[in-house]
């Protein structure tokens, strides 16, 4: 009977890992639902800096932050539409060259060779360089009178004929996408040589028998067979280029150039620089809101498709 009982009182086997979850997963949301309730409600509050000490006391706002940032003819709206398009132009670049790169390389790394792991360690460096050394070190780089960048291009290569400033102006643009491209394309290298391994060897051995060249063999097998893993890895990228706060911040400090002012570092300077709490709390719940529907839009187009 005893042991009737504490058969009975036994988790299941198939619930047991969900039990075993429960700890990391209760932590997980505690982390990411708190601060999104706060953010919520401070969205909702006039919360300014004479609120600072006591943030619960600021009046109630209402919706009136989120009209003030949806409102593009205002001066606020305008900044953050901007700085909107900006973030889509440049998450759209430094998206698909780091996808590109990444491809490339890997299907260049995927045949044995004398060097290739060597070759494959040196191409994760820039993935595996802590953010704030290797954005502080290009910032250096692109330094107009003393940076390598300049150095290379206007001295060596004479490419230009007088040394721009990167971190200033128009270029500041062309200087962010580098950078994070720099970043990013190790880690679509990574996942994409993980999802080579899985592509069996005799689909190539047959279609050069066929006489398939090389493009046909990328176009034919690979991309195909690479499908799963660029449908998570496109998602992935995007979501960290397009909320990517520490680049800009570490590249250009706390007020980034016109041409380089992405939404994180907007919303940054609406809330910690001008103090105005309330109407960036109010731009971050938009920023996620934005997110979520491109995220499920993405998913279901996604999976409509691999169904079709």
């Amino acid at each position: 009977m005893i042991r009737t009982l504490l058969g009975r009182l036994r988790p299941r086997r198939s619930a047991l890992p969900y039990l075993l979850l429960l700890p990391a997963l209760g932590l997980e949301l505690i982390v990411h639902l708190v601060p999104m309730v706060v953010g919520i409600v401070m969205s909702l509050k006039q919360l300014t800096q004479f609120f600072i000490r006591d943030w619960s006391a600021a009046p109630w706002a209402g919706l009136s932050n989120y009209r003030m940032a949806v409102d593009f003819h205002a001066p606020v709206g305008k900044a953050l539409l901007h700085s909107f398009w900006v973030t889509c132009a440049f998450t759209v670049l430094a998206v698909g060259l780091s996808w590109l790169i990444g491809t490339t390389a890997a299907i260049l790394t995927q045949d044995a060779f004398r060097g290739r792991g060597v070759l494959r360690a040196l191409f994760l460096l820039p993935y595996a360089m802590p953010v704030y050394a290797a954005v502080i070190t290009w910032s250096f780089m692109f330094q107009r009178d003393t940076g390598l960048v300049n150095h290379v291009l206007h001295d060596q290569l004479h490419l230009v004929d007088d040394k721009p400033f990167w971190l200033l102006g128009d270029n500041s643009f062309t200087a962010l996408v580098t950078v994070s491209v720099w970043r990013s394309w190790p880690f679509a290298f990574l996942s994409l040589t993980a999802g080579l391994q899985n592509i069996p060897r005799e689909l190539y051995e047959a279609s050069a028998l066929d006489g398939a060249g090389v493009w046909q063999q990328i176009r034919r097998i690979t991309l195909p067979s690479l499908r799963p893993v660029n449908l998570v890895l496109v998602l992935v990228l995007f979501l960290w280029t397009f909320n990517d706060f520490n680049t800009p911040y570490v590249l250009f400090g706390r007020s980034a150039p016109e041409a380089a002012d992405l939404v994180s570092v907007h919303i940054y300077q609406s809330s910690f620089v001008t103090w105005n709490f309330g109407a960036g709390s109010a731009m971050s719940v938009l920023l996620l809101l934005f997110l979520l529907l491109v995220t499920s839009l993405y998913l279901l187009f996604t999976t409509r498709r691999k169904e079709a």
